[in-house]
């Protein structure tokens, strides 16, 4: 029997999808270049252009947050003004060219004015994005030296030193690509991530790029990228911060050949999700200071909105991710979380349980339970369930992750 799990938007079938190497250049029709051009102290790469061989579908899901980074403003401008076609996106790290004024937007659209020059395109097929330190001005000539060499270190073989040039406080790179098989033919899904600390999207993430060598119409592509980032990018938390610069972008090449309709959309879906999905939690899993992957599942809510946004407030609670960290099964703060999340439930009809340990019933402690769920707690991923007891029998998962001294002096410390 084929192995099938239910995600975002319907059914996946794993036995369709495959994971390759090669990250967001597996793709046919994608290269990638990455240089230090001295935006970081240190020598680590901290520029990078991605680009198609020929224009491509282009879709992007941004920040909600209203003070949007210039970076922000110019590729939402651009993808506007092409109606979803680019040819690249040049991203920055160690600085995020945010809250920086008129200035800041001359900048950005310097960047994309001088990776169209070096790829021969025009600069509304190119977009941007930067990460780092909000209210800094970016050197702008060490910028544009570093878009020249990168530009010509454009190679099919590059994504895994894209994917460390968009790192700031990121503990590793996050890349991950997939084939996807059809009826049709095969294609090929790759994308990578950065992202540790300031994290609750509501859009998307930090910073996150997805291509893929299928034809894609750009309006299709847009909305399997909502849908794919709904139960991925936009379903985790590290410290309940939205970014001034978060960006998703998505790019198909049509290098593979395969042509993406309304007969295959759910196809790039799963493609889109599995990459997402592996992103998004490697996300989690690098937060800032974090040790401990936690999944909070709510289930028998009325509403996917009203599990998501229960979920999403003990994922956010500092009281419940410090427990965790200090393996206390302390059912009191996730039933409290839950209470004060502004969905309405019978907390009678509430149970939780932490790693399949039953803690809370009938608006009852199970103490027994609690040195089996400290156990789990113990682990370096966690589980927790908690179920409304509504009658509706919709359930959402939102992942976070513990929260230490380490995620304090990380941002006690990060202009410093």
């Amino acid at each position: 029997m084929a192995d099938v799990r239910t995600v975002a938007g319907g059914p996946v079938n794993l036995a369709d999808i495959a994971p390759v190497e090669g990250g967001v250049t597996a793709p046919r029709g994608f290269a990638a270049g990455a240089v230090h051009c001295g935006i970081k102290p240190s020598p680590a790469l901290d520029l990078a252009v991605l680009a198609a061989d020929a224009p491509a579908s282009a879709a992007a899901l941004f920040t909600t947050n209203l003070a949007e980074a210039a970076p922000v403003t110019v590729s939402r401008q651009h993808i506007e003004r092409t109606r979803g076609v680019a040819r690249a996106v040049v991203v920055n790290s160690g600085c995020a060219n945010a809250c920086t004024g008129t200035q800041g937007l001359v900048h950005a659209k310097r960047m994309a004015a001088e990776t169209a020059a070096a790829l021969g395109c025009a600069p509304e097929d190119v977009l941007v994005a930067s990460t780092g330190v909000i209210g800094v001005t970016l050197n702008i000539d060490r910028v544009v030296s570093g878009i020249c060499a990168a530009a010509a270190r454009l190679a099919p073989g590059g994504g895994a030193e894209a994917a460390r040039a968009i790192m700031t406080t990121d503990p590793f790179p996050k890349e991950h690509a997939v084939t996807v098989s059809t009826p049709r033919g095969r294609f090929t899904v790759g994308g990578m991530a950065k992202g540790s600390g300031m994290i609750e999207p509501h859009m998307a993430t930090m910073l996150a790029f997805l291509t893929t060598d299928a034809q894609v119409p750009p309006a299709l592509l847009r909305r399997a990228l909502q849908l794919s980032a709904r139960d991925t990018f936009n379903a985790i938390t590290v410290d309940g911060e939205c970014s001034t610069n978060d960006s998703l972008f998505a790019f198909a090449s049509g290098a593979g050949g395969i042509a993406i309709d309304e007969d295959t959309y759910r196809a790039l879906v799963d493609g889109l999700l599995a990459v997402s999905r592996e992103l998004a939690i490697g996300i989690v899993r690098g937060g800032e200071g974090a040790t401990k992957v936690v999944a909070v599942t709510v289930a028998d809510a009325r509403s996917v909105d009203e599990a998501r946004q229960v979920a999403r407030a003990i994922a956010n609670s500092p009281l419940v991710k410090t427990a965790v960290h200090g393996a206390d099964p302390n059912w009191g703060r996730i039933v409290a979380a839950a209470g004060r999340s502004g969905v309405a439930f019978d907390v009678s009809r509430l149970t939780v349980h932490v790693g399949g340990a039953l803690l809370f019933e009938h608006g009852l402690p199970h103490d027994e339970s609690a040195p089996v769920a400290a156990e789990h707690l113990r682990s370096k991923s966690v589980q927790i369930d908690v179920s409304l007891g509504t009658g509706g029998g919709v359930s959402a998962t939102i992942w976070t992750c513990d929260l230490s001294a380490e995620y304090v002096r990380i941002n006690a410390e990060y202009r410093t």
